[in-house]
């Protein structure tokens, strides 16, 4: 078999299944979409900041915060 043949049924298989799903299946794939929009975009901007954007000027002191951090011992 050729590589491109076997992607093309891998493919064709997942395209006749989302076809054929019914309204059902179409409303669950809504909901996990905006799930993951919500966890990935609103929580980011929100909770995750940018720490050293925020703190350091340029980019030679975010790199020597980031190699205090990491070679500091316990």
């Amino acid at each position: 078999m050729k590589p491109e043949n076997i992607f093309r049924k891998i493919w064709n298989f997942y395209a006749e299944g989302f076809r054929e799903m019914g309204s059902w299946g179409r409303q669950v794939w809504i909901i996990i979409l905006v799930k993951l929009f919500i966890m990935f975009v609103i929580l980011r901007l929100f909770f995750f900041p940018n720490f050293l954007k925020s703190n350091f000027e340029t980019d030679q002191d975010r790199s020597n915060h980031v190699l205090e951090v990491l070679t500091k011992s316990k």
